[in-house]
């Protein structure tokens, strides 16, 4: 379990430096230059989400039930996760979907949290999944005070919807008919 917090700490935090203390964070880009800011910036990120991954199946091998979901809401969670690739896409590809929401990226992660909390009580899950849904509120809540930094996307088209839309269920259909079994190892329609 120490691995997968490490993870989310290192993850998350670099994530949180904009709502802790943005002016920080654009003096150290200034300082630094933006390019190497970004580039140190993703290198802790990706070191934070390799940890998040090994430190996950680190503790799925010896899961601690915390409750057991009805499988009702394993349904739930197959319908909450049908907006959550459409609103993923949403964020780069400006259109109604993105005004709309504002953030569809950090809707799209508490929308993904909220079903993955609902399908599943390990330890493991509502530490990583509680933790994300956590984050995702927190920044949402923050952006009430910070203009937040352009999301660099595709120029706005009317086209943008559709493809965000088109695109995300054709993810979504990928990730149901076997990419989550086969990158995750477990089956979100509960067939091994």
């Amino acid at each position: 379990m120490s691995v997968l917090v490490a993870g989310l700490l290192l993850f998350l935090g670099v994530h949180s430096v904009s709502i802790i203390n943005a002016p920080w964070r654009d003096r150290m880009a200034a300082r630094l230059g933006e390019p190497v800011w970004q580039g140190l910036y993703g290198l802790l990120a990706l070191a934070g989400f390799a940890l998040i991954v090994w430190g996950y199946g680190l503790a799925r091998a010896a899961p601690i039930v915390l409750y057991t979901p009805p499988v009702a809401l394993r349904h739930v969670a197959l319908l909450l996760m049908v907006v959550v690739f459409p609103l993923l896409l949403a964020a780069y590809l400006p259109g109604r979907i993105q005004a709309a929401t504002r953030h569809p990226m950090l809707l799209a992660t508490k929308v993904w949290a909220l079903a993955h909390l609902l399908a599943n009580g390990s330890l493991a899950d509502v530490v990583l999944f509680g933790s994300f849904l956590a984050w995702a509120v927190a920044d949402r809540i923050s952006l009430k005070r910070r203009t937040p930094p352009p999301v660099p996307g595709a120029p706005a088209n009317k086209a943008n919807d559709w493809i965000a839309l088109l695109a995300g269920l054709a993810l979504y259909g990928a990730f149901v008919g076997g990419l989550h079994t086969w990158l995750i190892g477990v089956s979100p329609l509960g067939v091994r």
